[in-house]
């Protein structure tokens, strides 16, 4: 069914460029932890884990043919998790890992560093990528190697106003063999409600990631002056207005100017996966190319 409010592309405050950089640094962190983050009783998994799962489903045996290229990585995201999540599952069925890229238009190196140390599945490219034009070379790189390509947006794709999301998508169309949008809001009342929930809980846990951080800045941050909740509940709420439906996103699809016919050309599945009872979900969307 389709969503009650129309998609809005209104502004996100972490987004522009007068917010602090550090303060970006938090909320970015602040999403990442939310991403990676496994309540028990209340949560069957990670957000992370559920992507790999359903890389995993989706794709089936042909998972060992891509190699996982994260477009909007910014200074990791959920990536590094979801890597470790889907190798550890395959290495459970005595199968090979896959591997996966980190690549951004303004490139966190040193994070991204970081993350390479931890796992030898894990990449990263140091110069910047434009989702919109990808560097012929970087594609090229897998294909001479027998691999295909799937790209990854990650809590990334509702960025994106409709001329460049026609344009990322119609690079990614011609260039590469599969892409997946995962989306932790949606343009509903459950939507509205988890973003409420995560500046709550963005309350009850700063003290935590304040000792874990060593970053004293956080508790000011979030008590005294409390732009880090306000942030994250107005961005997460501007957000679930951005969000595409499966249907807006084959729109763009079929209107971004690829060659070819796409719905013969390209299979499209999307679902929701349940993350936290009463509300949380995951809104996913995979896109992959039909064999000839």
């Amino acid at each position: 069914m389709a969503p009650l409010i129309p998609r809005m592309h209104l502004f996100e405050i972490h987004d522009q460029e007068w917010f602090p950089a550090f303060l970006r640094a938090k909320v970015q962190a602040a999403l990442t932890v939310a991403w990676m983050s496994h309540i028990p009783v209340i949560q069957p998994s990670s957000p992370a884990n559920a992507v790999a799962r359903l890389l995993s489903t989706q794709l089936k045996s042909s998972i060992r043919d891509y190699v996982f290229i994260d477009f909007c990585a910014g200074a990791g995201g959920p990536t590094p998790a979801i890597e470790k999540h889907l190798n550890s599952s395959l290495a459970s069925s005595s199968q090979q890992p896959v591997q996966f890229v980190l690549t951004d238009l303004h490139p966190h190196t040193e994070s991204w560093i970081l993350h390479e140390k931890n796992s030898p599945n894990l990449s990263y490219v140091p110069y910047p990528v434009d989702a919109s034009d990808a560097p012929p070379h970087l594609i090229q790189t897998y294909k001479s190697k027998g691999k295909k390509t799937f790209r990854l947006f990650n809590l990334a794709f509702h960025h994106f106003d409709d001329p460049l999301a026609k344009a990322i998508l119609r690079n990614t169309l011609q260039t590469s063999d599969g892409f997946g949008i995962f989306e932790l809001q949606g343009r509903d009342f459950s939507g509205f409600i988890t973003c409420a929930l995560f500046g709550i809980g963005i309350m009850l846990s700063a003290p935590i990631f304040a000792w874990k951080w060593r970053s004293p800045l956080t508790l000011v941050f979030t008590y005294l002056l409390p732009i880090l909740p306000f942030v994250l509940v107005w961005d997460g709420w501007m957000s679930s207005l951005r969000t595409r439906t499966p249907e807006e996103v084959e729109a763009l699809m079929r209107t971004c100017g690829a060659e070819g016919d796409i719905a013969e050309s390209w299979e499209v599945r999307s679902g929701v996966e349940q993350l936290m009872w009463p509300c949380g979900e995951l809104r996913w969307i995979v896109c992959v190319k039909k064999e000839k």
